[in-house]
């Protein structure tokens, strides 16, 4: 999944993408409201961390011109402030939930998790595809009764697939969900990445259909 962090707390912002980043998510921060608003109306992101009291665009204005353009992605808003009537304001311009400054960064990773959840419409953090689980909340892989190791990247990478399980997912769709913006490499990554999963799952588990992507077959 790829996120936006908007903060203009630059070491609160480097902690947190350090942090989302070691739990397998793709991650970009800015820390200006006006480029916040430009990179989330970029429709790419999963889910948007909004921090309220930022240069140029506030995080509500941001929010509301978000939900006015149509865009439905989570928005996890951040503030300093712990009012009720802010808590409100800033759910009434469409955020999805409000987390106070200092936080935890477990409860920020559990609420994001939860978010990502509720838009895929899963009550359950495991998904399930054939005789594979993926607990993405305890960040664990089985294939029957087997567990499977993977790294954060690989976990990513299988989680998009295991999402779209049955459906071509191209490897622009997978650069753009595993690695952020930043990210300037070879777009063959993704088949280095695709390589290991077919070792560690098996090599029929992943099909290429060329010219367009890969398939998670039934396993």
């Amino acid at each position: 999944m790829r996120l936006l962090i908007v903060e203009d707390e630059k070491r609160l912002a480097t902690s947190l993408a350090r942090g989302l980043t070691a739990e397998g998510f793709a991650v970009d921060v800015v820390h200006d409201g006006l480029e916040g608003l430009h990179q989330a109306g970029q429709g790419v992101h999963d889910l948007v961390v909004l921090d309220i009291m930022l240069p140029g665009m506030n995080g509500y204005r941001i929010c509301a011109a978000l939900r006015a353009a149509g865009h439905e992605m989570p928005i996890l808003m951040l503030t300093a402030k712990d009012g009720e009537y802010d808590e409100a304001e800033g759910l009434d311009t469409g955020a999805d939930d409000y987390l106070t400054k200092p936080f935890s960064y477990v409860v920020l990773v559990a609420r994001v998790r939860a978010l990502l959840r509720r838009r895929g419409g899963s009550a359950s953090p495991v998904l399930t595809a054939g005789t594979l689980r993926m607990d993405t909340a305890a960040r664990h892989v089985h294939r029957g009764e087997d567990e499977v190791t993977l790294t954060a990247k690989e976990f990513a990478v299988l989680e998009q697939l295991v999402l779209r399980a049955g459906e071509v997912v191209s490897k622009a769709d997978i650069l753009e969900h595993v690695w952020d913006f930043a990210y300037d490499g070879d777009p063959n990554i993704v088949e280095v990445y695709i390589s290991t999963l077919r070792r560690k799952l098996g090599a029929a588990s992943i099909r290429t259909v060329r010219g367009a992507g890969y398939r998670l077959e039934a396993l």
